[in-house]
């Protein structure tokens, strides 16, 4: 068995684990990356499918998260932005409310936006915009129980507000911190998301890109173990020594090999993606499912409107997400179709499934009172990073893997 050494091992190449050894090889460290998968990227990874890029569940980059636009290269990325707002789909057809105040005034608007409505609106999302540290130190509810405070009821709430978080927040109870959640829309009103022209994959393989060695890729740990001062990770090819190891993989495996760290409870997604011939719309806005009971997917979007480059030259590419709670079987293709089919108003009998995407622990719950920064430190050296240490998304896996990469700067 070989034994190799580096100044610091981070074990999972995902956006934290390879955020953290981007900052540390910056700082002149050595680092080796261990990823157990056969590429970068842990849960922001894109298949490509007859020349379809599919996103490993419907992802997207805010270019207002904080981390994005300080520690990414977002230019290289080619962001393509979806439209500034979403359509919704609700029993008298599709109203599509752009993110525009003009826009909201009108027909479309009108249905939602009635006068006690947007004053209940515009109490809940108050604390969003004001100083991030007085919005923090906030006595936190449940999302449901801060809309309820707030007077937000009626079809704005039901039609647009909670089917559009159901596909954001991955559950549709209401049960997310509003502290989160206010957090989130404050970085969808500074900001539009958008896809990578290469597709999400992009994120992750800009960031190994700037290591000083490539990722050992295939290289599952089986344990981390304390020797004096120093910590001995093993892999079924040898084992590998420094002084300082950080776990930034899914909280499972973190639990099992740093005992003492909690072990988040997951949510799910399932994801269709399918090739058509036509598109059956040319918006680049999000199509939220505002019907109760209409069907499983929870939102669609057609790919290919908002970036050409995931679809080849005249060709068109659908995503479908649905909610998978835990232990529930995913519906079928055929249930999906018709309800795509009625969201749309045009058939799809004619769409080919490209690929099906079933993540059971796509995002960590995040119940009140949520702490936005969660223990890293482990002692002696040993660290652990990733969303579930700090919030559930990009930006909380970018700024988790770089506090963590600054605090053993800090200790070294």
């Amino acid at each position: 068995m070989t034994e190799h050494r580096s100044d610091v091992i981070v074990i999972g190449a995902g956006l934290a684990g390879l955020q953290c050894a981007r900052v540390l090889t910056a700082a002149g460290l050595g680092v080796t990356v261990l990823e157990a998968g056969d590429a970068v990227g842990g849960r922001v990874r894109t298949d490509l499918v007859d020349g379809f890029r599919c996103d490993r569940g419907f992802q997207l980059l805010n270019p207002a998260y904080p981390d994005a636009k300080t520690q990414l290269d977002l230019g290289a990325l080619a962001l393509q932005p979806f439209g500034r707002g979403l359509a919704v789909r609700d029993d008298d057809g599709v109203s599509v409310l752009a993110a525009n105040p003009l826009s909201l005034l009108g027909a479309d608007g009108s249905r939602y936006l009635t006068p006690a409505a947007v004053a209940a609106l515009a109490r809940w999302a108050a604390p969003a915009f004001g100083p991030v540290p007085r919005l923090l130190a906030r006595p936190d509810l449940t999302l449901a129980e801060s809309l309820d405070a707030a007077g937000l009821f009626g079809p704005l709430r039901d039609r647009v507000i909670e089917p559009f978080l159901a596909g954001v927040l991955l559950e549709d109870s209401g049960r997310t911190s509003a502290r989160f959640v206010r957090l989130l829309v404050r970085s969808f009103t500074l900001g539009v998301p958008g896809l990578p022209a290469q597709g999400m994959a992009a994120i992750p393989v800009q960031l190994a890109g700037r290591l000083a060695a490539p990722v050992e890729l295939g290289t599952p740990v089986d344990a981390v173990v304390a020797d004096g001062d120093r910590w001995v990770v093993h892999t079924p090819d040898g084992e590998r020594a420094a002084s300082t190891v950080v776990v930034a993989t899914d909280p499972g495996t973190a639990a099992r090999l740093v005992p003492g760290v909690p072990v988040a409870a997951m949510k799910g997604v399932i994801t269709w993606w399918f090739a058509a011939a036509s598109a059956p719309t040319d918006s680049r806005f999000l199509l939220v499912e505002g019907r109760s009971g209409a069907g499983p997917v929870v939102n669609t979007a057609v790919m290919s409107n908002v970036a050409p480059s995931y679809a080849p030259a005249g060709r068109h590419l659908v995503q479908a997400s649905a909610l998978l709670p835990a232990d529930a079987e995913p519906p079928s293709v055929d249930v999906v179709l018709d309800q795509l089919a009625s969201l749309y108003g045009r058939p799809t009998d004619g769409w080919r499934l490209l690929a099906t995407h079933v993540i059971r622990d796509a995002l960590p719950e995040l119940p009140p009172p949520v702490e936005v920064r969660r223990q890293i430190a482990f002692g002696r050296g040993r660290y652990v990073c990733g969303d579930h240490r700090d919030t559930a998304s990009i930006q909380g896996a970018l700024v988790s893997g770089r506090r963590t990469a600054e605090a053993i700067l800090d200790r070294l």
